[in-house]
């Protein structure tokens, strides 16, 4: 409404907006913020008026009274936008107190929305990292920035003023701060329309983690497992200190490699809960992600198990060697395992927060076991002798630094025991979703866990292999007195005779017990502690890492029918329903209790993953795209493809035939998400690369010349809007899958503007139209001022490689107020692309109907190219030979599945006297050619006059189309044939008679011939360039193919598109 004696404009709902004048300066604004000012009131003269405008929000669950003036004071919280200067928000103005409505009032002194660029009056925008943004981010909403054509003041002023209400919305939103995706754990944010105060109060029970806490820890906790203190002497005991420490090494080096792959891939833009999932998704696309996340995820889910019945086997043994067996051995490590994992899931439920402090415990308490290991090194006691440790000896060192395998152990199976260790380098990238700084925690956490583990593995490698002897009886009595002169061994040196121990079974030494480290330690029981400790910190990690990983996947919808399982709980969003789902996965496989045969298939499905991880970084590098742009510089392509590579040789040598289940498993998963076809765009380096891929064979094919060979048919359909003309898409569809090129045309007429934003809006729907109905085609809008011109555009832009020109043009005839329209646009395509070949597809089988039969009519046949053909004949009519097309699409018909059970038969003109002989010359072609057929028919009263009532129906139909110029007086038919060139002359009519009569009589012969035919494909007529009338082309073309079934009319540009060359 408008206010007299002033320039002001309000718009009155929930807003209110003021256009205010120039010339009233800031002192407008100045007064709209005192206690009952008049807001928004602009000086008088609408003329001094330059589109500065204020937006006063109101509140209306304030109150219900209406505001007597759109502005308020300050202190009543008014908002005001003003076009020409910055305005600021003022704390207070957020949560006004008192009575009324509640006024909130942006100023834009501090956060410029496109009101205000470098002191100018512009909707121009600076760069803004609010602009970049998906949907919802750490440190505000996504900002739009403005279009093109708002820029080139194409919207009124009511729709700017709209804009920038809706600019306000954005900065409403802005205020709660939501996290990088708009949810705490990647999933679930604050509720729109809090307030910011509020905001703050609930965001303070999220938790971050840093990367010490988030990654470092849980990295060193799952690597250092069981087997840092159970196994590892025994791999020292078979390959030797340096052979042990070439396991670690190659190990390490695998592990190095997946880690500055992931770290690369994590700094390359924003990470989301979903550990690997969420990087190879990303990186490789939603096949790859789909099949790795759901394996990834059950085998973190699997290897709880495996750690929760290492701590029950552990226990066990304690409970044996105490006589305190509660009922046997197996069912004891089930009923202490299943209240293990039950423990743990409640730690997991009750939150993150107390899930990082158990692992903080058990990091301490595993620390404490490595120093008091350490210790004990230096402490050799006498009553340890016997069973084999003597203290760091020069002796012990050297006999122990080579290789000495039995029972069939070799290297790499000594290499396949040790790797699983190895494998928990993810720990942290798995909770991607609840770090603060994934992209700075992941590389700096990941790295340094493998640092750290690394050397404290072959530290203790070395102490282990420095301080005990591999065969020890652990009998004082083996003590040798008196001094040997043949001791080989470092026992025999060190006064001690094992030497039974290569005849019977001795239970110490590096070779016999798997407790040497609770042997050496200075305290063993925190060994014991240290064994729990490393189990169920990796159990506790793995129960957490599968839910959330799951939930990604599940979030991301691959798997429609898992759906349910991407639901999250409380602030930090956590996965309830997957963590029950881990537990019982977990519980079922501890109640199994046999992981013999499962643990491999874990290893390989770990591994699996860092190979595609690996292989993600070298596929991005390789597609070349701008969009790979990795923060973590220290990466090379070809180091993470050779360490793709090596996990997979990883994979064989664990287990050959736990690698080919892998590999089973991970390619059906990968075919199954690949049918499906999910809807989704990461831009991964898979679409990188396959623009790469068809961008360069396209510049290399620009460089070939063509050959009659390889002449592949490349189709401009003018369908208009694709589901308009099902049958046209589908008959083409069939001799161009696979084979040729596809696309179908739309013309847009009306003014360019309007015509342009159609355009964008259909080209994205038709688009995957095509896609969703399975056409392997294109989509081509094109604005036009008529047909002809986007004929003419299309014709000489569309294509592919160095033959810009598109080979063949079809459009179909129908509606019969199209019916001139379509007569002379095609009749001009003919003239202006004689180089192109010109194909027409008509179907007016029947008599023309009512336009409800009609439609009927329509219907039925929009379908009839869907289905299968069956055994019927495609029926050619190669009158003139123009180069072989006529024939060729009739064979590239026959070639698919629909039409296979089509016969080709032949038809062509001759002299009655000549009949067989053509026949056989025709045969001898088709052969060479290598194209089947059924049979040849010469046709040799093609000129035979046509029956007088045909004739007759020709004429009745061409008399609206005549100009008798022979009627008229010669200015009026000069200006006729001027206004309207397409009309026949009686002239043109009579000159061309004989033609006429051809295409008469070709239409009975047609009817004769080929009435049950599935298609008929006939050769074109062709009309003389500035001689024929639109209308009589057209005419000739309707009498043509007048009560037929489907006419595909054909005619090349007698260029040779077949051959009988090799």
């Amino acid at each position: 409404k408008s206010r007299p004696g002033s320039s002001s404009i309000i718009i009155t709902c929930r807003f209110q907006v003021d256009l205010v004048a120039e010339g009233s300066g800031r002192a407008a604004a100045d007064e709209s913020q005192k206690p009952g000012g008049q807001g928004g009131v602009a000086a008088k003269g609408s003329e001094e008026a330059k589109g500065r405008f204020r937006v006063n929000f109101v509140d209306p669950s304030a109150g219900d009274e209406s505001p007597a003036e759109p502005g308020g004071g300050l202190e009543g919280g008014g908002v005001s936008f003003q076009n020409g200067g910055d305005t600021v928000l003022s704390e207070g103005s957020l949560h006004s107190g008192g009575g009324g409505h509640h006024h909130y009032y942006y100023d834009t002194h501090t956060n410029t929305y496109y009101l205000r660029t470098f002191g100018h009056n512009t909707m121009d925008a600076v760069p803004r990292i609010d602009h970049y943004r998906h949907t919802a981010a750490e440190l505000g909403e996504k900002l739009i920035r403005p279009s093109l054509a708002e820029l080139h003041d194409e919207l009124d002023k009511v729709s700017i003023y709209l804009f920038y209400l809706f600019i306000y919305f954005i900065f409403l939103s802005s205020l709660q701060e939501p996290f990088e995706d708009g949810y705490a754990n990647g999933e679930e944010g604050t509720p729109p329309g809090e307030a910011d105060a509020t905001y703050a109060a609930d965001s303070k029970g999220i938790v971050k983690f840093g990367w010490i806490k988030g990654v470092l820890v849980r990295c060193m906790l799952n690597i250092w497992g069981v087997m840092l203190f159970i196994r590892l002497s025994w791999i020292v005991g078979q390959a030797g200190i340096a052979l042990s420490v070439l396991v670690i090494a190659m190990a390490t080096v695998v592990t190095t490699i997946t880690g500055l792959s992931t770290s690369a891939i994590a700094t390359n833009g924003f990470i989301r809960g979903g550990g690997a999932y969420y990087l190879i998704s990303r990186s490789l696309g939603p096949e790859f992600g789909g099949a790795i996340g759901l394996i990834f995820a059950f085998a973190n889910a699997v290897a709880v198990a495996m750690y929760v019945v290492g701590f029950a086997e552990t226990v066990v043994e304690l409970l044996q060697e105490n006589g305190a067996l509660m009922l046997d051995e197996t069912n004891d490590i089930r009923i202490i395992g299943a209240i293990t994992v039950l423990v743990l899931l409640g730690i997991s439920v009750a939150g993150m927060e107390w899930e990082a402090k158990a692992q903080i415990v058990l990091l301490v308490i595993l620390l404490f076991a490595i120093g008091d290991f350490i210790i004990g090194t230096f402490i050799p006691l006498d009553s340890k002798k016997a069973k084999g440790f003597f203290g760091y000896k020069a002796e012990i060192f050297t006999e122990n630094f080579g290789p000495d395998f039995r029972k069939d152990e070799t290297f790499f199976s000594v290499f396949a025991i040790f790797f699983p260790a190895a494998t928990g380098i993810l720990a942290g990238a798995n909770i991607s979703g609840d770090l603060a700084d994934p992209q700075s925690a992941i590389p700096k956490g990941t790295l340094l866990a493998i640092l750290i583990t690394t050397l404290v593995y072959i530290g203790i490698a070395v102490s282990v292999g420095a301080c005990v002897v591999r065969d020890a009886t652990g009998n004082i009595n083996n003590t040798i007195i008196t001094e040997l002169t043949n001791c080989t061994t470092a026992a025999c040196k060190l006064h001690f005779d094992f030497s039974s121990c290569q005849k019977t079974t001795c239970h110490y030494g590096l070779m016999n017990n798997f407790q040497v480290m609770s042997m050496v330690s200075g305290f063993a029981p925190l060994i014991s502690a240290g064994i729990f400790s490393a189990t169920l910190s990796s159990a506790l990690a793995s129960l957490v890492s599968a839910p959330k990983i799951f939930q990604a996947l599940c979030k991301d919808n691959i798997y429609p029918g898992l759906l349910m399982f991407a639901k999250g709980y409380g602030k930090n969003n956590e996965p309830l329903r997957g963590y029950i789902l881990t537990f019982l996965i977990a519980l079922g496989f501890i109640l199994i209790a046999e992981l013999n045969v499962i643990a491999p298939i874990i290893s390989n499905f770990f591994l699996a993953s860092y190979a595609l991880i690996n292989f993600s970084v070298f596929h991005a590098s390789l597609a070349k795209s701008p969009g790979w742009r990795p923060a973590f510089k220290y990466y090379n392509m070809w180091v993470s493809l050779v360490g793709a590579i090596l996990c997979c040789i990883v994979m064989f040598v664990i287990n050959w035939w736990a690698a080919l289940l892998t590999y089973v498993i991970v390619l059906g998963l990968y075919i199954y998400v690949t049918y499906k076809k999910p809807d989704v765009n990461w831009g991964s380096s898979t679409q990188a690369l396959t623009y790469l891929s068809a961008l360069q064979h396209s510049v290399r094919l620009a460089g070939v010349e063509d050959h009659i060979k390889n002449f592949r048919p490349q189709c401009l359909v003018m369908t208009g809007a694709p589901n308009s003309r099902p049958a046209l898409i589908h008959l083409v569809h069939a001799f161009t899958k696979n084979v040729g090129l596809m696309i179908c045309v739309h013309f847009l007429k009306g003014p360019r503007r309007q015509a342009i934003k159609e355009l964008s809006a259909d080209l994205a729907r038709y688009q995957r139209w095509l896609i969703k109905n399975k056409m392997k085609a294109f989509y081509a809008p094109v604005h036009a001022e008529d047909l002809r011109d986007g004929g003419q555009y299309l014709m000489q832009a569309a294509g592919l490689v160095q033959n810009a020109e598109v080979r063949t043009v079809l459009f179909t005839k129908h509606r019969k107020q199209e019916y001139i329209t379509r007569r002379t646009s095609s009749t001009v395509f003919l003239k202006s692309f004689t180089n192109s070949l010109f194909l027409n597809l008509l179907d007016s089988k029947g008599p023309r109907s009512p336009l409800n039969l009609a439609d009927q009519r329509l219907l039925d046949a929009s379908s009839q190219f869907q289905k299968k053909q069956g055994k019927n004949t495609i029926d050619v009519w190669w009158l003139f030979d123009d180069g072989g097309l006529t024939l060729l699409i009739p064979y590239l018909l026959t070639t698919k599945k629909k039409w296979k059970d089509c016969k080709i038969r032949v038809f062509i003109g001759g002299k009655i006297n000549r009949i067989d002989h053509d026949r056989r010359a025709m045969a001898t072609l088709l052969s060479k050619f290598r194209i089947d057929f059924s049979d040849i028919m010469v046709l040799g009263d093609i000129n035979t006059k046509p029956k007088k009532e045909n004739i007759a129906a020709f004429e009745e139909m061409v008399e609206p189309f005549r100009l008798h110029e022979d009627d008229k007086e010669q200015d009026i038919a000069d200006k006729m044939k001027e206004d309207e060139p397409w009309r026949i002359t009686d002239n043109e009519l009579e000159l061309y008679k004989t033609k006429s009569y051809r295409q008469i009589r070709l239409n009975e012969l047609l009817k004769e011939h080929s009435s049950t035919a599935n298609v008929i494909v006939m050769s074109l007529p062709v009309a003389r360039k500035g001689a024929v009338s639109s209308a009589l082309y057209m005419a000739w073309l309707e009498v043509l193919s007048k009560d037929l079934p489907p006419v595909l009319l054909v005619r090349g540009n007698h260029q040779s598109v077949l051959t009988f060359y090799s």
